[in-house]
């Protein structure tokens, strides 16, 4: 159930965090600029003076949302630098992204994009443009400084879904399911990743 916000909290981030309780909690139809309003004890006004409309509270829910990505973007190399070996940075990687991808709120954020995706198909490309196509090309440029790669953007997705493919699929379709055990599933996904694609560059640029 979303509370009502007590005290003082009249402003955008006020209404960004009611929001964003009521849209993961009862979807883009369930949630009116009334229920945020009461939600985040402001005005309906209020709320119509820092967001024009419901659509465009929805869009920045989203797209604030996918700034959070950029975190994770900037320790792809230190990650994979820190682990002493190609291997075990990349399982440490791994570890990380399964931790940043599989997290609750990033799980109910992603199912909420699907969800609505039909309704808003321009949002939900940017999403993807903003989060998983960023990672990707990330990823693709990091793998290419340490293994001779033919495509790299094509290793990277094929290292992603190695590594998130069932934990992702069970968090968003069985969300009772048992934790996922990251420490084994980066492993098995290194292994397997690094049997096809070869050892690393002698000399990483």
């Amino acid at each position: 159930m979303v509370r009502k916000r007590a005290g003082r909290l009249s402003s955008g981030g006020a209404i960004r965090e009611a929001a964003t309780a009521l849209f993961l909690e009862r979807g883009y139809a369930g949630a009116t600029m009334d229920d945020v309003a009461a939600a985040a004890a402001v005005s309906k006004q209020t709320v119509y003076s820092h967001f024009h409309s419901k659509e465009a509270l929805f869009a920045d829910l989203v797209l604030g949302n996918a700034a959070r990505v950029d975190e994770f973007i900037a320790r792809i190399d230190e990650l994979i630098d820190g682990g002493g070996d190609l291997r075990s940075g990349l399982e440490a990687l791994a570890r990380a992204y399964l931790g940043f991808v599989v997290r609750p709120e990033a799980v109910r954020l992603r199912r909420l994009v699907i969800a609505e995706a039909v309704r808003f198909p321009e949002l939900a490309r940017t999403y993807y443009e903003r989060v998983p196509e960023r990672v990707y090309a990330a990823l693709a440029r990091a793998l290419a400084r340490r293994l001779d790669l033919d495509d790299p953007i094509l290793a990277a997705h094929h290292l992603v879904w190695l590594v998130l493919g069932t934990p992702l699929d069970e968090a968003l379709l069985a969300p009772s399911a048992s934790p996922p055990d990251n420490a084994w599933i980066a492993r098995q996904a290194v292994r397997i990743f690094l049997a096809a694609y070869g050892a690393a560059k002698a000399d990483p640029a």
